[in-house]
């Protein structure tokens, strides 16, 4: 689905899997963020042949945080150009998870190239800012991308919703300091981590308000 010139959402819809939304930046980089779970990424595989795009043509892979249905088809990337990345907070969650998990899982398959903080990251042209946004998890960020005006808020904030802070590493204070801070975003898309997409300032806005009024008190 195209979002806007340069930015497409691959909504995940099924009601019988456990998926996330993942999303593409085709600019002077080709930038997907929260590519999946591994043995889901067909749909976004397929939505990216329909584009001309291979995987191999991407430039980065970015984790919004580190629970399986966002980071773990970063795997798929491993021997390809790409470079992976996420928070340093979240890579350490995962590391650590690694000790009880048995040799199955192979933990260096998913080493980001280099760590997200708070700040501007430049790839060939496209510009991100990266927040710190902690809650759902400890080391959970979301992505501004002042130009298209486009918040992606990984498992932050949805449509009428926002992220559960019953795993480890969440917070329901935290939670709320983080939406409160993306809510000062000029934002024209709010691009979540599952839901469908919000567009538009004044409905983006909308959503920041109705989130905080009906499900602060229950964080």
């Amino acid at each position: 689905m195209k979002v806007c010139d340069g930015l497409h959402a691959f909504i995940w819809e099924s009601m019988t899997a456990n998926n996330c939304n993942t999303y593409l930046i085709d600019g002077p980089a080709r930038v997907l963020i929260d590519p999946g779970h591994a043995h889901l990424f067909e749909h976004v595989a397929s939505e990216l042949r329909e584009l001309g795009i291979q995987l191999a043509d991407i430039d980065l892979v970015l984790a919004t945080h580190a629970h399986a249905d966002h980071f773990e088809a970063a795997r798929l990337f491993k021997d390809l150009p790409a470079r992976f990345a996420m928070s340093e907070g979240d890579w350490r969650a995962i590391e650590e998870a690694a000790k009880y998990m048995g040799a199955t899982f192979d933990v260096e398959a998913y080493r980001p190239d280099f760590f997200l903080g708070s700040g501007n990251l430049v790839v060939k042209g496209v510009e991100l800012e990266i927040i710190h946004a902690p809650g759902h998890s400890s080391g959970s960020i979301a992505l501004y991308q002042p130009d298209q005006r486009a918040l992606f808020s990984g498992d932050v904030i949805f449509q009428d919703g926002l992220g559960r802070t019953d795993l480890p590493g969440g917070n329901g204070a935290q939670l709320k300091e983080s939406i409160k801070m993306l809510a000062a975003l000029e934002a024209e898309w709010l691009l979540p981590g599952h839901g469908q997409i919000v567009s538009g300032s004044s409905a983006v806005k909308a959503n920041f308000r109705r989130v905080e009024e009906f499900w602060f008190g229950y964080i």
